[in-house]
């Protein structure tokens, strides 16, 4: 849940930690490959696409973001004219511990069948985000967790369980977990809780991992990925199904990229992304093997950012993943968001969407629908069964 709008102290920390050809010296020696020139492009397994349907969208900000409510037949009617002729489509949705109880599972149910029932695919985003009373509270967290996977995932459809919501950014309550007390503890027992309640139940189609903004300053990184080591250990690691990626250049890291096709766009970017992503994660001892979901990417329009523009980023995003997914072992992507949160907004983060809050159409939508039918892993997925990914 998404957007940031960057204050001028974390637009310099952020300028400050750009990469280089001589970065400077810091905790780690995850700095990345850049420029993305010359770093080899192994095939690999086509994606599996998807995105997130609602307009909700999270933010730095002194309160939480409005947004025009959802509308389900419109959302269903785009879904069908984005999703891949032939082959799986994953429905990204999110929700909140804080918000747990009789009102929101039942929101819930009627979505995942909603979705279900229509063909697509669905993961739960599990925020961690608790409330006063609840912060602190690993070992609730982690019975929430999996009480989530006892009640959801004995749908064949519910495909993956993301635990916790950017535990590495410590500043931005209403986007990210990681500002309240105890979060990367309770990223690492939500992970173990939710392995063992799917394994327990047989859930083979059911997968968890956590997610990762791109990128933080270079202290905040290593004691994240130093606690996921010394926390979570051979136990936490076995629980991984994937590690997610959070990438939005142009926005938050970097703030501003060069056009596409120029020195240091979002190509650059995004290589730099994936490769510091997985220096990061061998410090937790997260294998290679460990497939790459990219969870959040995507480019608003907005004030001074026009369609044409959001449309040639995506293009360049999306095949950016496609080109160096054998690399990095990338195997999901997800854009965000379908449509604007709220189109009137003078606040770019509200205007991430394929389409208005209206759900007209953008140019990038279009070429959205063109990419996924080019590049989709297709009807069978990489463990050969149609519409499903198999447990480690």
């Amino acid at each position: 849940m998404r957007r940031i709008v960057l204050a001028v102290a974390v637009a310099s920390v952020a300028l400050a930690i750009l990469p280089t050809a001589a970065s400077a010296d810091s905790a780690y020696e995850c700095n990345g490959e850049f420029p993305s020139e010359g770093v080899e492009m192994r095939d690999g397994p086509r994606l599996r696409f998807g995105v997130t349907p609602s307009g909700a969208a999270g933010q730095i900000g002194p309160a939480p973001s409005e947004f025009a409510r959802d509308r389900p037949r419109r959302i269903l009617a785009a879904l069908d004219r984005l999703r891949p002729r032939r082959g799986p489509f994953v429905t990204h949705v999110y929700t909140s511990w804080s918000d747990a109880g009789r009102k929101e599972t039942r929101r819930l149910a009627e979505i995942i069948d909603r979705y279900s029932r229509s063909g697509y695919l669905v993961e739960l985003v599990l925020r961690y985000k608790p409330s006063a009373e609840q912060e602190g509270d690993v070992r609730g967290y982690a019975r929430y967790v999996r009480r989530m996977v006892r009640r959801f995932g004995r749908n064949p459809r519910v495909v993956a369980f993301q635990v916790t919501n950017e535990v590495n950014v410590t500043f931005s309550p209403d986007s990210s977990d990681g500002a309240f007390d105890r979060a990367r503890d309770a990223l690492v027992r939500g992970i173990i809780a939710g392995d063992a309640a799917a394994r327990r139940r047989g859930y083979d189609q059911l997968e968890v991992g956590f997610n990762w903004l791109y990128r933080t300053d270079p202290s905040s990184e290593q004691t994240f990925w130093d606690h996921l080591r010394e926390r979570g250990g051979r136990r936490f690691v076995r629980a991984l199904d994937w590690i997610g990626l959070d990438a939005y250049p142009g926005t938050f890291f970097p703030p501003a990229v060069p056009p596409p096709g120029a020195t240091g766009d979002a190509r650059d970017a995004l290589v730099n992304a994936l490769s510091t992503f997985r220096c990061l994660s061998e410090i937790a001892n997260v294998p290679h093997s460990v497939p790459i979901h990219v969870q959040e990417n995507g480019f608003p329009t907005g004030p001074g950012r026009s369609e044409e523009q959001q449309k040639a980023m995506l293009r360049q995003m999306v095949t950016t993943f496609h080109d160096f997914r054998g690399t990095y072992n990338v195997s999901d992507y997800r854009w965000f968001n379908m449509r604007d949160a709220d189109t009137s907004s003078p606040n770019f983060q509200q205007h991430y969407g394929l389409l208005e809050d209206d759900y007209a159409k953008k140019a990038a939508f279009g070429e959205y629908r063109r990419l996924i039918d080019q590049l989709s892993i297709g009807e069978r997925g990489l463990d050969g069964e149609p519409h499903r990914f198999r447990r480690r």
